[in-house]
This record gives C-alpha cells, sequence and structure tokens, in this order.
C-alpha cells in the first residue's frame, strides 16, 4: 500500500512519547538539585524559605544550613529525541505534604529515592510508599561532601533493600551522575515490565 499524504501529515503530528518519573527521599536530600542538574529547561521549583514556626515542624539535623524547602513539587524535562521525552517530578519531603504523592505518582514509570546517609531513615517513607504500590524504583546515596562513606552491602543491609533494588552512589550537583541514576532507573523498569510484572498506576 503507498505511503499516502495522510500518513505523512500523520508523522509530521504524532506526539512524543512520555515518560514520567519521580524524584523522591527526606528532606534536604538534593531532589531539587538533582531535576536542576539534568533538566534542559529552567526547572519548576515550588521553594518557600524555611520560617522558624516551620522548625518545629521540619526536621533539619543534619542539614542546617538549609534555607528553603520545595512545597509542592519540582519539575524538569529532557527530551531524549524528537519521539521520546522524560518529564521529572520532585516530590516534597515533608510529612505535611505526602498527600500530594498519589497525584504525583499517578502515571508514573518509576522513582527515584534519594538518600542521605547522615539521615538514612529520612528516607524509608519513600521506599515504604513505592514497595506499596509495586512502582520500580532506584535508591541513589546522594555523597554529600561532609557524608560518611560505607559499603554498598552495608547500606543496603541498612535499608532492608530486597536484592532486585539497584542501589546506587551519586552526586546530584552532577549532570552526568544524576543522569546515569536516571538511566538506571529506566532500565530497571523495563526489566521488570519485560518479566510481565505489572505496578499499580491508577489513583
Amino acid at each position: 500500500m503507498p505511503y499516502g499524504n495522510s500518513d505523512l501529515l500523520a508523522d509530521r503530528v504524532r506526539a512524543p512519547v512520555a515518560i514520567k518519573i519521580l524524584i523522591a527521599g527526606g528532606f534536604g536530600v538534593g531532589k531539587t538539585t538533582l531535576v536542576s542538574a539534568v533538566s534542559e529547561v529552567r526547572p519548576l521549583r515550588t521553594e518557600e524559605r524555611l520560617s522558624e514556626p516551620s522548625a518545629f515542624v521540619d526536621q533539619i539535623d543534619g542539614v542546617e544550613q538549609k534555607s528553603t524547602t520545595t512545597v509542592a513539587m519540582d519539575f524538569g524535562r529532557i527530551s531524549i529525541s524528537e519521539d521520546l521525552v522524560v518529564y521529572l517530578f520532585g516530590t516534597p519531603g515533608q510529612k505535611r505534604f505526602w498527600f500530594m504523592w498519589d497525584e504525583l505518582a499517578y502515571g508514573a514509570l518509576g522513582a527515584v529515592v534519594l538518600a542521605d546517609t547522615r539521615r538514612l531513615a529520612d528516607c524509608f517513607p519513600s521506599v515504604d510508599y513505592f514497595e506499596r504500590r509495586g512502582m520500580p524504583f532506584v535508591v541513589a546515596v546522594n555523597c554529600f561532601d561532609d557524608a560518611r562513606r560505607y559499603p554498598i552491602a552495608t547500606m543496603r543491609t541498612a535499608l532492608n533493600l530486597t536484592a532486585e533494588v539497584p542501589l546506587l552512589l551519586c552526586d546530584a550537583r552532577q549532570r552526568g551522575s544524576s543522569r546515569d541514576v536516571l538511566v538506571a532507573l529506566v532500565e530497571h523498569a523495563v526489566a521488570r515490565l519485560g518479566h510481565g510484572r505489572q505496578f499499580t498506576s491508577s489513583r
């Protein structure tokens, strides 16, 4: 059958495939930094300055130098090709904003959970959330300059991660390092789906 004008027009107006990825983790772990490092557009940020009253709600032990907090989400975009675009959504880390997670998680391919060895327990709620949803995720330990380094096996045990969950080290300030984390997530998600394992993406 000949390739008609209608087919050519369809190709020209064909919408790109969109991949949605969540960037999660505790307060001050580097979610905004990672989105900013890889986004090709100026990232959308919903940060506000920490106020004195919020100090009684937000635990800032170990990140006392942090002066702002995400109150809704971070958003960034990466164009892989003309037909493939990755959208990044950084979730708010504080418990009082967790009600937004279900909306942000809707339709996502998977998630990156950022961890900080100075406050490792802060990533537990994110890990638990994605495990309950059955959503593919990787854990990326953000290597802050003043944070202690531990063997991967030790951190995997501390986080109680199953062997199938990828655990990586990264520097969220570096574009290449952050990109490698996203690639690891996509490969992990594709491998799971390729083995027929489905995850919950409905509300």
